[in-house]
Formats: structure tokens, C-alpha cells, sequence
């Protein structure tokens, strides 16, 4: 049983929810996103709350039960508050900098590596080795912030490379004579 899925999805004020047949449209102050919910899955809306129960009994209506619940969840605090991901540049002469809305980062490598921003993704550089993610959409965030990290992935002997804030990289120890 799903435990996640029994919990109702709270809507703010300011953000409106249209549910047209399968498909959840929010939009809020920050901007707009839609998402099709499986057929397995019923939403119904009950004043500034969302609810979803299955249709079906079954193990898949049970897998995408607490899934939809999740992704509407993750919708609503997306158009009000937004998500964000930090990167950390650890190295000697590892830096980031912003050329025009496209990301340069300069990671060891005998060039530059530019990563333009998708729509719906901004970056920001407050520090020369620190990189800021942010998006409405937390997927999109994450991939993202996934596929900058896999450009040069911390090492395990000096702990050099790109990682997420607050990661902890395991050390190995060095050759001994």
C-alpha cells in the first residue's frame, strides 16, 4: 500500500491546477507546467487540495500511484518556489565563469567546456568554483547539474573534479614505496 500516494497534494494560493482528462496543467507565479498522469491514476481536486486514487487494482496502478503523487507534488513547489542544485569546481585551476547564458568552465582539459542553458534553466556563478542550477522543473535540474558533474566526476586519489554541494567524496589512499 502506498503511502505516499495516500497523501493529498496541497495547493498555495496564487496557483491554479487544470486538470483536462489525464493530462495536469500548473501554473504559478514562477511559470507553467503540465504533465500526464497514468490512466491507472484518477486526480480530483478538492478545494486548495489534489488527490489521486487508482482506478485499478493493480501492481502497476500501485508503482504509478505514489509516482503521480510525487511528480504533481514536485509541479506545485516548482511554479511557486522553484528547485536548485549546487555544483562545486575542486582543482587546481578548475573555475567556472558565464558567457552570456551559456555556462565556460575551464576543467583540465586543453579547451574550454561551454554548456548552454536549456529553456527553463538558469546558472549562476557567485564564486569562481561554485556553479548554481536553478529551474522550475526538478527533473530538468537534475539532469542538468547530472550531466556537468559527468564532464570530469571528482577522483578518488585527490578528490579533483566537479561535485554537488555537501558531496563526500571516498579517498584512496596513494602508491606507498
Amino acid at each position: 500500500m502506498s503511502r505516499i500516494g495516500k497523501k493529498a497534494v496541497a495547493v498555495p494560493s496564487g496557483v491554479t491546477v487544470t486538470i483536462e482528462g489525464q493530462t495536469v496543467t500548473v501554473k504559478g507565479p514562477k511559470g507553467q507546467l503540465s504533465w500526464t498522469v497514468a490512466e491507472e491514476i484518477e486526480v480530483k481536486q478538492e478545494g486548495a487540495e489534489l488527490l489521486l486514487t487508482k482506478r485499478v487494482d493493480n501492481t502497476r496502478a500501485q508503482a504509478m500511484w505514489g509516482l503521480s503523487r510525487t511528480l504533481v507534488a514536485n509541479m506545485v513547489e516548482g511554479v511557486t518556489s522553484g528547485f536548485e542544485k549546487t555544483l562545486e569546481l575542486v582543482g587546481v585551476g578548475y573555475r567556472a565563469a558565464m558567457k552570456g547564458n551559456a555556462l565556460s568552465m575551464q576543467l583540465g582539459f586543453s579547451h574550454e567546456v561551454d554548456v548552454p542553458a536549456p529553456a527553463g534553466v538558469t546558472f549562476a556563478v557567485p564564486k569562481q568554483t561554485e556553479i548554481k542550477i536553478s529551474g522550475i522543473d526538478k527533473q530538468v535540474v537534475g539532469e542538468i547539474a547530472s550531466q556537468i558533474r559527468r564532464l570530469r566526476p571528482p577522483e578518488p586519489y585527490k578528490g579533483k573534479g566537479v561535485r554537488y554541494a555537501g558531496e563526500k567524496v571516498r579517498r584512496k589512499e596513494g602508491k606507498k614505496k
